[in-house]
């Protein structure tokens, strides 16, 4: 059974000029009045200072202190009064009866915890847009009309993703073998033009030697996603972000947009990225074992110093239709990277494959015409031999 909460709409987003509700212009630092069309800018009230992480234990101590979000708030909208259910995990949104943006009051719930930092929009709707067809136009196998199509009924919808970023040092203890590679010389036959001859070759060999040493790495901004609401396979391609315009978390940047808090814990998000670490200690332990080739038995990790930050980054959603069938697709709205799902071609499958077989049977045409020349030289030699010997 869901309960639910009451919370108000940020307050201070009014106009300068006007007093109407302003909205946040993605790809800019500035909010923008509908109604008179002032530009507001965004001035934060506290001193930019260095992006820095938060230390993990008392971090993760106070968010386990915090009580249980519920699992709907009703937001009032300071426009029109009206009031809008949110889900547990939405931070922000739009009135749904005057569309004025809404952003709740974070701070008071397990699931409402206020982000560290903030990645404003670096692109606008229209940047996506572009970036989003231009991946479309170079899509190989897809139907010739599939632009047109997909640009008739795409509307993107700006969000703000939470992720935790986490740095540490690592020190791995590991066991092993290193292998260098020796060579010895063996004899082998073959027949040319029907004759035996014997040759030499060299073989590699393998001797293996008992390793074991430690590591030390360090890691920064390894990038979890704390969001389920897209798939996991397009939170992870979404990689990697540009934390350059990392700003200290302004709710003022999340309004007319959507935004969601975590739905992952911190220390799930931790174990997802110890995994992400271990490629690269097991890269360092091959690195130490040095050799040809190494043998990793078994290592184990000590993480130090273990900090965490807790970001929301922005991406451009949407999905189109083709057929009568949905494709989801994202845009990361720092990198431009456009990750989504993409219709095929049957006739340009087949069409490639038909030109596949043609060109591999040219291939085996051309290696048996080779052979039967070389077959032909060789008996005109054998027989001018013959033909010497007679004379």
């Amino acid at each position: 059974m869901n309960s639910t909460s009451e919370a108000v709409a940020h307050g201070s987003l009014k106009c300068n000029g006007c007093g109407a509700v302003l909205h946040y212009v993605p790809g800019t630092r500035e909010l923008q009045c509908a109604y008179c069309g002032e530009s507001n800018p965004i001035i934060s009230a506290v001193p930019h200072t260095a992006i820095t992480a938060i230390e993990y234990t008392s971090f993760l101590k106070a968010v386990n202190e915090l009580p249980q979000a519920t699992d709907i708030k009703i937001v009032k909208c300071s426009s029109c009064g009206s009031e809008t259910n949110f889900s547990g995990n939405e931070a922000a949104g739009k009135c749904g009866f005057c569309a004025s943006p809404l952003i709740i009051q974070l701070g008071k719930g397990y699931h409402s915890l206020k982000p560290h930092y903030i990645l404003p929009f670096r692109l606008n709707e229209q940047e996506a847009g572009q970036k989003f067809r231009d991946w479309l136009a170079d899509l190989w196998f897809a139907p010739n009309d599939i632009v047109k199509e997909a640009k008739a009924n795409v509307s993107l919808k700006g969000i703000y993703l939470p992720y935790w970023t986490y740095d540490c040092n690592t020190v791995s203890q590991y066991t092993g073998e290193r292998g260098e590679y020796y060579y010895t010389k063996e004899s082998y036959t073959v027949t040319v033009n029907g004759k035996t001859e014997t040759r030499t070759r060299e073989v590699r060999h393998t001797r293996w030697y008992s390793a074991s040493g430690t590591v030390y790495c360090d890691f920064e901004d390894v990038t979890i996603p704390a969001s389920k609401s897209l798939p996991a396979e397009t939170l992870e391609a979404l990689n990697p972000w540009d934390f350059a315009d990392l700003q200290i978390y302004d709710e003022r940047y999340l309004s007319g947009l959507s935004a969601e808090t975590f739905q992952i814990k911190p220390d799930d998000g931790l174990e997802a990225a110890k995994i992400v670490m271990d490629s690269t200690i097991e890269s360092a332990i091959r690195n130490d074992i040095g050799g040809d080739e190494q043998r990793i038995f078994g290592y184990q990790n000590q993480y130090l110093n273990l900090a965490i930050k807790y970001v929301l980054l922005p991406v451009w959603v949407s999905a189109y239709t083709y057929d009568r069938k949905v494709f989801q697709f994202s845009v990361n709205a720092c990198t431009g990277e456009v990750i989504g799902k993409r219709p095929y071609s049957a006739i340009k499958i087949i069409l490639a494959v038909i030109l596949g077989l043609i060109v591999v049977a040219a291939i085996i045409l051309f290696i048996a015409y080779v052979k039967a020349q070389n077959e032909m030289r060789e008996t005109e030699a054998a027989l001018q031999s013959i033909g010497m010997l007679c004379l």
